[in-house]
């Protein structure tokens, strides 16, 4: 079973579902993230990842 898409997590957890997932700042960006590997951090912030597409 799928999580929603719009499911979010935060730099540093485990991705909980394979897809494609966008930063939640400013700029934005995505990055592919396959389930298990560690959400990484972005402009060398931590910031929240929001799952918009599955892989």
């Amino acid at each position: 079973m799928s999580l929603p898409l719009g499911t979010t997590r935060k730099t540093g957890e485990t991705c909980p579902e394979s897809g494609v997932w966008e930063a939640q700042s400013s700029p934005s960006t995505t990055i592919p993230l396959a389930k298990g590997n560690q959400f990484p951090p972005y402009n060398n912030n931590a910031v929240t990842w929001k799952l918009i597409q599955y892989a």
